[in-house]
């Protein structure tokens, strides 16, 4: 009796065999295009610290340059303002939801957790249109 099974690999064998080639290729291109992020090597710790805290200025800066929409933004964008967490991002999102957007930058003091101290402190980051 002929197992199915091997009936199917049986007219399968040339195409697995193409079909491995564009596997390896894509895991071979796959790795190229990782690579090519991937961290420098470095023959002393004292550079490797420079790269690290060098690309940590960078993300820093463009995290502190981006500019957050308060009528659109979604929580993960509102928490990357100073000095709000998950709660404070949540009752923003709250607010506008009961209350419509926001015509001005200073109403987000309104919302319950936020003073104008908070708004202050990201002000050049804020705006409330596109």
């Amino acid at each position: 009796m002929n197992d199915p099974r091997n009936v199917l690999f049986a007219r399968l064998s040339i195409p697995i065999s193409l079909m491995t080639r564009v596997v390896f290729c894509s895991i071979l291109a796959t790795m190229t295009v990782t690579n090519s992020h991937a961290a420098p090597c470095f023959d002393n710790p004292q550079k490797a610290y420079e790269y690290l805290i060098a690309k940590e200025n960078a993300v820093t800066q463009a995290r502190e340059q981006y500019i957050v929409n308060i009528n659109r933004a979604n929580e993960g964008e509102l928490v990357s303002l100073e000095g709000i967490g998950s709660s404070k991002a949540q009752a923003i999102i709250l607010y506008r939801e009961m209350f419509g957007g926001f015509t001005m930058v200073d109403e987000l003091s309104k919302v319950k957790g936020i003073g104008e101290k908070t708004v202050e402190k990201n002000r050049r980051r804020l705006s409330v249109q596109d």
